[in-house]
């Protein structure tokens, strides 16, 4: 069987999005802006968009000119700007071909009409990124997800953009009002000479009734606030408040079978040392089955990778069937433990795998699952039912502009986040899978006009 090429889809643009696609025409009143910043929902339309619009623009203004496009890494831009802008470019007549002369994957030639331009693509993952771009003159950059980079970066981004009529175009979703970015131009467009667009899911035409409320419902307390509103709202309090105590149960129901067995493991020396059995049940909830955990300095007993190691296998035993050890998918270990990794894997444990550690990621998706109401946790878990009340938001951190749980009470929900970001892409399907079943049951019960 052939197999078909992938192609965009497009729908009829919003009047956002029309309006994105078009500032910089001689004919728009915000041509002579020198930036625009689009931020606001999670899925609203902005980013394909946005990207299509920055180098239509280019090819209006200039001919021979480098410009600059960025993600938090060269991957992330790849996959989620790149790969859909260059379907749109070719559909529309341009040519793209890579730079020649360079031994790199990330700098491409765009031509069309007897014009072509040279379009450079950077991370900005971290401090040191802001050398990557030294001594690189542009006519303009782009910034996806640019919350997610540091100012260093982007600063010196901004600075390469030193050709005549450059323009610079920023997309992002909010993060806290003391975010750098917030402060520096979202509140200070005037002084920047900046256009603002503020998305909602509703401006994505290409989002159905049904697919907008559910997106809705995904999200709760902060992160509803921040990827539903688009609101620059700080995160205050309790991390998980929405977790109730009739999430905590004395054991798995009657009649549920658990289909899959994860470990968590956040390792320690003077701080605790936690694993962390969750298993998906038959009924798609998840429960936190079993929990080991030891806080060297509150119990006087320092242990050694060796002897936590040992514990390790003793726990499996403890949780397996008749003498036999436990029976698991994957083992997620705290990407710092590395020496601990090394003992496990002396003791001819199998499966290990080193945690994906993204913080804020991994507190969306846990939030989302326990609204609703997939979570439960066996009674005799009694640390991690502790530290569902106790982890909270770090308001130093805040003042800074970051969002960052204290770090205290947090090793079995940092166990809990290794397990939850190992398997994203099932989680997210399970969420889903759930809303539908809530949506199809009230539509069910609504009364027949």
């Amino acid at each position: 069987m052939a197999l078909r090429k992938k192609k965009f889809k497009f729908v009829p643009f919003s009047i956002k999005q029309k309006k994105l696609l078009t500032w910089w025409l001689p004919e728009s009143p915000y041509h002579d802006k020198d930036a625009i910043v689009c931020d606001g929902a999670v899925r609203s339309g902005k980013t394909i968009i946005m990207s299509l619009s920055f180098v239509l623009w280019a090819f209006s203004a200039f001919s021979g000119s480098n410009f600059g496009m960025a993600g938090k890494t060269i991957g992330s831009f790849k996959r989620n700007v790149w790969f859909w802008l260059k379907l749109i470019l070719l559909g529309r007549g341009f040519k793209i071909r890579k730079m020649p002369d360079l031994d790199s994957n990330n700098a491409y030639v765009i031509s069309k009409g007897g014009i072509e331009n040279y379009f450079y693509i950077f991370g900005g993952k971290d401090e040191k990124s802001q050398d990557l771009v030294q001594g690189f003159t542009a006519a303009g950059f782009l910034f996806d997800e640019v919350t997610l980079m540091p100012q260093s970066f982007v600063n010196q981004a901004i600075a390469r953009c030193s050709e005549e009529g450059s323009k610079l175009w920023f997309n992002c979703n909010p993060d806290g009002p003391f975010h750098w970015f917030k402060i520096e131009w979202v509140d200070n467009l005037e002084e920047k000479n900046a256009i603002r667009l503020h998305f909602l899911l509703e401006d994505n035409p290409s989002l159905s009734k049904k697919k907008i409320e559910q997106y809705k419902r995904m999200f709760s307390g902060i992160f509803y606030e921040r990827f539903i509103l688009g609101l620059w709202v700080i995160a205050e309090g309790v991390i998980y408040s929405m977790f109730k105590k009739q999430m905590v149960i004395k054991q798995i129901p009657i009649g549920v079978k658990i289909h899959k067995k994860w470990i968590g493991v956040d390792y320690g020396q003077s701080n605790a040392t936690v694993f962390l059995l969750l298993g998906l049940g038959s009924d798609n909830k998840l429960y936190i089955m079993d929990e080991y955990y030891h806080v060297g300095k509150e119990a006087q007993v320092q242990k050694s990778p060796s002897k936590y190691a040992k514990d390790f296998r003793k726990w499996l035993l403890k949780n397996g069937v008749d003498d036999m050890p436990l029976v698991y998918d994957n083992i997620y270990v705290d990407p710092s433990a590395k020496g601990f990794m090394l003992q496990l894997y002396e003791e001819n444990v199998s499966k290990i795998r080193q945690a994906d550690n993204e913080v804020l990621r991994g507190i969306e998706l846990i939030s989302s699952i326990i609204d609703n109401d997939m979570l439960r946790v066996l009674a005799h878990c009694t640390n991690t039912i502790k530290e569902f009340s106790a982890y909270r938001w770090d308001p130093k951190a805040q003042e800074k502009g970051q969002d960052k749980p204290i770090e205290q009470f947090d090793h079995a929900m940092d166990s809990l986040r290794y397990i939850c970001n190992g398997n994203r892409l099932l989680i997210q399907r399970l969420i889903v899978n759930m809303l539908k079943v809530k949506a199809n049951t009230l539509n069910a019960d609504l009364p027949v006009a």
